[in-house]
């Protein structure tokens, strides 16, 4: 079943951040469990910040990386946030938060606020990436700050997955055609969300994307900022144009990079997701061909990995890994090329990796998948899939029913042979889910100060028109395209780079459908 949909790669990479970081302060309660504040009754009030060092952590986990040379001092914290904003002045729950502080700051202008994606990725694991790969001239300017959004990583983890179903879930039939295979994906949704349910029964509906943008702006006042400046990657995005709706007059500066489309239905975006998906497999393909070298997986890539998904199906691929007894399936293997396929840098280790498996060794494959998966070493993960799943299901009260899930399965699979039938057996995940829904609203976000959205020619997981539809929606949208391969594009490239400082730093927003070369 493939539950994962948007997932970004993690900016640092550093997926073991959360795991270093979790005796910097206390945030294990439940939201069952976590104490009321003094809040207003009527209105939710801003909790102090309490920030502590955790530098000493931090270095050794960066160091010999890109950047790790840079002055930058880091800080974790907690705040408390409601868990019902109905309720503000009842029970809440703490956020985590990570800043990381470059030295010599003559020209501050306040926090830069940044989330990677997801939903489900790591804001304090994003800061930390960020501030090794940002510009210098933001760096000068802006505290590097991410916050884990309720129920990701440190900020109450919604955990409701073991890691033995996780292993299933990534492992299961990724294109399931017939009606024995549909039936596997139905009955592993329940099971998923069976188990959610009973493990957070008053609770589940709480991880929404509603309420982490409220929560963004009780942030924005303890961090001491009259307005929001923030950085948004993919499912940032949506939580950022979803912010700019609800507190249009509080957005200093907003850039919305990798924009997933506003616009469109629960249907018509698993389809997208195919089809840039299949585009981005095309395009790894033809630079391969390309290569003076020669490419690993011969003159036509796409039968080489039929080949290989035919191989796996008959006999699981093992690893060399020390220690590692999972064997590559189909799922597997195309767990790998979904995650390859969000960065050009990666294309190398899939091709490689698809040659490896071929002649028995899938190591390279579990490493690019573990890496979108979230899961960290043996028998463990973080709780990326269970957040991904709770807040994408709490976000929409649409349902996709079997019968309709079946027809989209038959039709798909041939449209978009390698991703087709996944996305639309996913499509069914939310059907069954069993917590309270808070639906996106609408995002115009009127009255608020001009937004970057920036999207990419060949984004395989947020096709561009979601950029334009997006910039078309906000009434201050600002449209930056990129004609490059791969997920994101900031700070990747001189022109999308000069166009985002400006705006970031200046306030100068680039010409509305200005064009960067690749």
């Amino acid at each position: 079943m493939r539950l994962l949909r948007g997932l970004p790669a993690v900016a640092s990479g550093l997926l073991a951040l959360p795991v270093a970081l979790a005796g910097c302060t206390s945030f294990g309660e439940s939201a069952e469990e976590s104490a009321a504040t003094s809040a207003a009754p009527t209105e939710a009030a801003a909790a102090p910040i309490e920030w502590s060092d955790c530098d000493a952590r931090i270095q050794p986990l960066i160091e010999g990386q890109p950047g790790s040379e840079r002055d930058i001092f880091f800080e974790c914290g907690t705040t408390e946030v409601p868990i019902d904003y109905d309720e503000p002045g009842g029970a809440t729950l703490p956020l985590f938060l990570f800043r990381a502080v470059p030295a010599g700051q003559t020209e501050r202008i306040g926090s830069l606020v940044v989330n990677p994606g997801g939903p489900g990725g790591s804001g304090a694991d994003a800061a930390l990436g960020l501030a090794l790969t940002l510009p210098e001239d933001v760096l000068r300017r802006f505290d590097i700050v991410g916050f884990d959004p309720r129920g990701v990583g440190l900020s109450t983890p919604v955990e409701c997955i073991p890691a033995e179903l996780k292993d299933e879930l990534v492992a299961a039939e990724p294109r399931p055609t017939t009606a024995e295979q549909l039936d596997e994906v139905f009955a592993l949704a329940g099971e998923v969300a069976e188990g959610c349910a009973e493990e957070y029964p008053d609770s589940l509906g709480t991880f929404n994307t509603v309420d982490t943008a409220r929560d963004m702006d009780l942030l924005r006042e303890s961090l001491g900022d009259e307005q929001l400046t923030y950085l948004g990657y993919s499912y940032g995005t949506t939580l950022g144009s979803t912010y700019a709706e609800l507190f249009p007059d509080r957005v200093r500066a907003m850039v919305l990079d990798a924009a997933v489309d506003p616009d469109r239905d629960a249907i018509a975006d698993a389809e997208a997701n195919a089809a840039g998906f299949e585009e981005g497999f095309n395009a790894f393909a033809a630079n391969c061909t390309g290569l003076i070298a020669g490419c690993p997986l011969g003159d036509d890539p796409r039968r080489f990995l039929e080949d290989l998904l035919t191989q796996a199906a008959q006999a699981p691929i093992p690893s060399s890994q020390e220690g590692e007894t999972r064997q590559a399936t189909p799922g597997v293997v195309l767990t790998a090329v979904q995650a390859a396929l969000y960065d050009t840098a990666s294309w190398p280790q899939l091709a490689q990796g698809l040659r490896a498996a071929r002649d028995g060794d899938s190591t390279a494959l579990f490493s690019l998948a573990d890496q979108l998966t979230g899961r960290l070493d043996a028998d463990t993960y973080s709780n990326l899939i269970d957040a991904n799943i709770a807040i994408n299901c709490a976000d929409t009260e649409e349902t996709v029913e079997e019968t309709r899930v079946r027809e989209l399965v038959a039709q798909w699979s041939q449209e978009y042979p390698l991703f087709g039938a996944g996305a639309a057996a996913g499509l069914y995940t939310c059907s069954v889910w069993e917590a309270e829904r808070t639906p996106l609203p609408e995002r115009d976000a009127a009255g608020s100060a001009p937004i970057l959205v920036i999207g990419n020619a060949g984004d395989p997981v947020t096709p561009l028109p979601g950029a334009v539809d997006l910039a078309e929606d906000l009434e201050s949208g600002v449209l930056l395209t990129w004609q490059g391969q791969g997920h994101t594009a900031y700070p990747k490239t001189d022109c999308v780079t000069a166009a985002v400082n400006a705006y970031l730093i200046d306030l100068v927003a680039p010409m509305d459908g200005l064009t960067c070369p690749a």
